[in-house]
């Protein structure tokens, strides 16, 4: 494709006023084809796609090279990743990274309420004691600890590749369940019943037992087959247990309820569990299920062998390679490996407990095990003139695939923009190479017009664990962008020559990939997300109609619930948003430089976005010292009850309302909180400025946002803190403690201490000792809980609270403990 656009320039005048030439600009790169997407005008920005039809534009993929094509994520590296536990959905799942796999997790059953229940998809109704992978590289190897009301069971990943093995080499699981028999029923408990399944997604491929009855002392092998992709292949199991081993073949497309097809299979009831018994009448089953029964404890490895069937495959060999004693001398080599390397990069022994420790290691392999693989097309809302036009309300993206980090494996497993940004910071940190395998997948799902969506549900599996009204993506509507955070350290680390020469060049070669998407994304935000005056931002997608929330929500900008002016507006100015647009110009203006493509628009956006006096002037409360956004608001809102009317025979009913007491003005919005301290995390304020001392004091203040837990998202002054939004929606970003942030403000504390000025010494204070609070309250709910949380409760001890285990951000607690952030 010719590399052909439109760009624009900001213009500096003598006077400061700002203003945008667009102007046509050939810009033709020297290693690629792609293009610089900068301009004014998106309707006429692809020629090859028609600008006045939006159900074109939304699902039309950005016109440049895709970033995963690029040579560095092919070859040894794809391989390297083609399997893994890449399902966190399921307590265990493996997959491969192709859009059709051949799939293997892990079922058993649990004791609930004196009831047989199978567990399989990560629940929170499950109750399950603590589940988590406390080791995991991402790689090759991953330990998982579940505790199911009194069974612990640890399931082990490993991951080998040598000669004679298929594409992806070969992988294995040792699953060990054990019980404690002190505080058991051993009438339910006597026996443990595992459920460890194969599942096909390519209809054409073919499952086979490897016979009609399974006896481990005649042959480990329970199944075989061929695919395209790993030749031919064999599923093997060796223990030295007395197993019963018993199963049942399926045939269904929806790989998400397997659970209830087995539960239908065996019919287990409250003090009895059935036995799988092979259906005769299933000639060509896609899924395989294996109930391996034994008394506790129970112990059987599960090997998986690809390439099979040649004779330089060594099938038997590789076999006991990994399973018995020398799978056993091979998980603690890798165990002792990750370790090392865990000491070697955060270097936490002089610096917290062991008990700390533990859980900052906990933190890293729940974060990295949760990476998961997911294909499909992305539900695409359309606006309400194309809805017209077009007849329909939604259009699918195209096929995609996504390689991604998850918040959290029961509620959110699946792929959130703002949050990888924070994933990342984590991620690069371990390993460089899948840090960029992750972002390079969420930048190639960028439309043409430079928006990528929020959040991506690909998949049956992915849509099983959502609400359907939040499955559609706007493309108005934006997101953070957080994937900002990690590109910073590694353009600082590349520029101070803290990677290998290898390193180096891979992350140079991606970002000069990278850069055309990335300014399409940030110009994406400067033509969509603009407020009225000039350098002011604000966040699309409010409902300006609602009379249901007492406050309508901001989901776009990441603080949902939290508190903006009471009537959304295009006199709107987003605080939050426009640091995040100082920020992201400020990372592409290092990325010119690394790369050396001088670009003085960045340097003059930069200039712009962070003049002091220019912030003040439309974000600054004088008589308050805080920052806040601007709009219509009026803070005479509440929420009453009204009857309803009657509908025919139905009964009279009630419904909660927003009452207006007063007509808004424009004015700041006076909710002191996380958006107040933008300025403040971002470093534009000055070291010497008293602005700086007042910030310190808003958050060093008890009675607005300081606990001995963490920094509060809502000053306790704030009219709506901890208020309900509406009957059902409970406060989320009005009070409650939020790692991400908390992270954020410690990095900036941290900055503060280390530059010269009247607030240095106290940065120092407030910073060691917002550190040591925030550590003893994720450690000590972690020991009491079992869990790393999404939230903890400002109202009662710290309490964590809300989606568990929540290695999302969270996770952030182990570069807390290192004491390591991104630079200012």
């Amino acid at each position: 494709m010719q590399d052909l656009g439109l760009r624009q320039f900001l213009v500096v005048s003598e006077m400061k006023n700002w203003r945008l030439l667009d102007q046509d600009l050939v810009r033709m790169s020297e290693n690629s084809s792609s293009s610089s997407l900068r301009t004014g005008n998106q309707s006429s920005l692809w020629k090859s796609v028609d600008g006045d039809d939006e159900e074109l534009r939304v699902n039309t993929p950005f016109p440049a090279p895709k970033i995963m094509d690029l040579p560095q994520f092919q070859g040894e590296h794809k391989e390297s990743l083609y399997w893994g536990t890449y399902r966190p959905h399921v307590y265990l799942g493996i997959r491969s990274r192709t859009p059709r796999s051949l799939m293997a997790g892990l079922m058993w059953i649990g004791v609930k309420d004196g009831k047989y229940v199978i567990r399989h998809v990560c629940e929170d109704s499950d109750e399950i004691s603590k589940y988590g992978w406390t080791h995991h590289n991402g790689r090759d190897y991953g330990n998982q600890v579940v505790v199911d009301h009194g069974m612990t069971l640890t399931t082990e990943f490993l991951k080998t590749k040598e000669d004679g093995t298929g594409y992806g080499g070969d992988w294995a699981v040792r699953i060990n369940a054990q019980i404690d028999k002190d505080n058991l029923d051993e009438e339910l408990w006597g026996t443990g019943h595992l459920f460890f399944y194969l599942a096909e997604e390519e209809d054409s491929n073919v499952l086979s037992i490897g016979r009609e009855k399974l006896d481990t002392r005649e042959s480990s092998l329970l199944a075989y087959g061929s695919r395209e992709d790993v030749g031919g292949w064999e599923l093997h199991i060796d223990s030295a247990d007395d197993l019963e081993i018993h199963f049942s073949g399926f045939r269904t497309p929806d790989f998400h309820k397997l659970a209830e097809l087995v539960q239908n299979a065996i019919g287990s009831s409250a003090t009895m569990v059935g036995l799988l018994q092979p259906d005769t009448s299933e000639k060509s089953p896609n899924v395989l299920v294996f109930q391996i029964s034994a008394k506790f404890p129970v112990r059987a490895d599960i090997a998986f062998v690809s390439g099979t069937g040649l004779q330089s495959s060594r099938d038997a060999e590789r076999v006991k390679n990994i399973t018995g004693k020398q799978l056993s001398n091979t998980l603690i080599e890798k165990q002792k490996e990750f370790d090392e390397k865990f000491n070697r990069l955060f270097s936490l022994t002089d610096k917290v407990s062991s008990e700390a420790v533990t859980v900052g290691r906990a933190a890293l392999g729940n974060l990295i095990g949760g990476i998961g693989y997911f294909y499909g097309q992305s539900k695409i809302s359309l606006t309400q003139d194309m809805r017209n036009k077009h007849g329909k309300d939604f259009v699918p993206y195209w096929p995609a695939e996504m390689y991604t980090a998850v918040p959290g494996r029961t509620t959110f497993p699946r792929g959130f923009l703002w949050d990888e940004g924070f994933h990342q910071l984590l991620i690069c940190r371990w390993d460089i190479k899948i840090c960029l395998d992750i972002i390079g997948h969420w930048l190639d799902m960028m439309n043409v017009d430079g928006w990528i969506p929020r959040e991506l549900v690909l998949g049956t599996e992915a849509l099983s664990k959502i609400p359907e009204e939040y499955v559609a993506q706007h493309p108005t509507n934006g997101n953070p962008p957080t994937l900002f955070l990690a590109l910073k350290d590694l353009v600082n680390g590349t520029s101070r020559n803290q990677f290998t020469t290898s390193e180096s060049n891979e992350i140079t070669s991606f970002l000069d990939s990278a850069f055309v998407r990335l300014e399409a994304w940030f110009q994406w935000f400067h033509n969509t997300q603009s407020g009225k005056d000039v350098s002011s931002y604000y966040w699309h997608g409010r409902d300006q109609t609602t009379n249901r929330q007492l406050n309508p929500q901001t989901l776009t900008s990441g603080f949902d619930d939290y508190p903006r002016a009471s009537h959304p507006s295009e006199d709107e100015r987003h605080l939050d948003l426009r640091c995040w647009m100082l920020f992201a110009a400020d990372r592409l203006n290092s990325i010119t430089k690394l790369l050396g493509k001088h670009n003085e628009e960045y340097e003059a956006m930069v200039k712009l976005l962070s003049d002091f006096e220019l912030l003040n002037k439309m974000h600054f409360d004088d008589v308050s010292g805080a920052y806040f956004d601007f709009g219509n608001h009026t803070e005479k809102v509440r929420l009453i009850w009204r009857d309803t009317e009657l509908l025919g025979s139905n009964p009279a009913s009630r419904e909660l309302i927003r009452e207006v007491m007063e007509i808004p003005q424009l004015s700041l919005v006076p909710h002191l909180g996380y958006v107040s301290l933008f300025p403040f995390m971002t470093g534009i304020i000055p070291s010497e400025s008293p602005i700086l001392g007042k910030q310190l004091d808003h958050i060093f203040d008890r009675s607005e946002l300081w606990t001995d837990f963490g920094v509060l998202s809502l000053a306790k002054s704030s009219t709506l803190y901890d208020k309900y939004n509406t009957e059902h929606e409970a406060p989320y970003w009005r009070g409650s403690i939020w790692m991400n942030m908390n992270y954020m403000i410690l990095s900036a504390l941290h900055h503060y201490s280390t530059e010269d000025g009247p607030y240095k010494l106290r940065a120092r204070t407030i910073y060691e000792e917002l550190r040591q609070n925030i550590i003893r309250n994720v450690v000590d709910n972690y020991f009491k809980t079992g869990y790393i949380w999404e939230q903890y409760d400002q109202k009662n001890k710290g309490k964590g609270r809300g989606v568990h285990p929540f290695t999302g951000w969270t996770s952030l607690i182990l570069l807390i403990m290192a004491e390591t952030y991104p630079e200012i």
